[in-house]
């Protein structure tokens, strides 16, 4: 199967994601290991783990990233500022931030753009913006993102992997309305190295997955048998 796909070096998309309720410290120091040994963009963790990362991977390639309103996004602005700019201050230099669905679906943009805006201000460092594309409509989509950009996010992220994950058609969609004038992120679900080329292939520029180490062994595999 691998040759299908051009050559493409996928270390450098992934976000090796560590997100699962019961992640322990001693998972802390493996992924970011990980992060590092396999060349990968980022380590995502939960904003308690973020101090810990940004000290073991001092002096190292992959950017620390947090999440920031997880899983739901609906916690208050105010919650999700500080919580956006204590993440920066242990040493995170991105964060994805949830939009927030329920003022998105009311028809409150001016709260949403808002919300994004200041985060993207206050803290001046990679904003994702998480859009949850599983539970918006097409249009939905459409205006959720242009909001993003708007407000300065400088990735558009598919999901937050609790909601179902990246699809193909999404990726597509969010490069058509983004126009290359920012990143795109997929993310949730991302199980075997073709459906991550074919994410890439369709658009993505990083790929939120817990199975980073797994694809790479995939793709190793794959190249093995050619």
């Amino acid at each position: 199967m691998a040759a299908d796909y051009p050559d493409i070096d996928i270390a450098p998309f992934i976000d090796h994601a560590l997100l699962t309720p019961t992640a322990t410290p001693e998972q802390v120091e493996q992924w970011c290991e990980e992060a590092d040994r396999f060349h990968f963009a980022a380590v995502c963790l939960h904003p308690t783990y973020v101090k810990q990362a940004a000290e073991l991977l001092h002096g190292k390639n992959p950017k620390v990233c947090t999440v920031i309103g997880f899983p739901t996004g609906a916690t208050t602005s105010v919650v999700k500022l500080y919580e956006a700019q204590e993440a920066v201050e242990n040493g995170a230099t991105e964060l994805d931030v949830v939009i927030n669905l329920g003022w998105l679906k009311a028809g409150k943009t001016e709260a949403v753009h808002r919300e994004i805006a200041e985060i993207c201000e206050e803290t001046g460092q990679t904003v994702k913006v998480i859009l949850e594309t599983n539970l918006l409509t097409d249009a939905e989509k459409k205006i959720a993102a242009e909001i993003a950009m708007e407000a300065g996010a400088a990735f558009l992220k598919t999901s937050t992997g609790w909601n179902g994950g990246a699809t193909i058609s999404d990726v597509r969609l969010l490069k058509e309305i983004a126009r290359e004038r920012v990143g795109i992120k997929a993310s949730g679900g991302i199980r075997t190295v073709n459906q991550a080329l074919e994410l890439i292939l369709a658009g993505a520029t990083r790929l939120g997955t817990s199975r980073g180490v797994d694809l790479i062994r995939q793709r190793d595999n794959l190249e093995k048998v050619e």
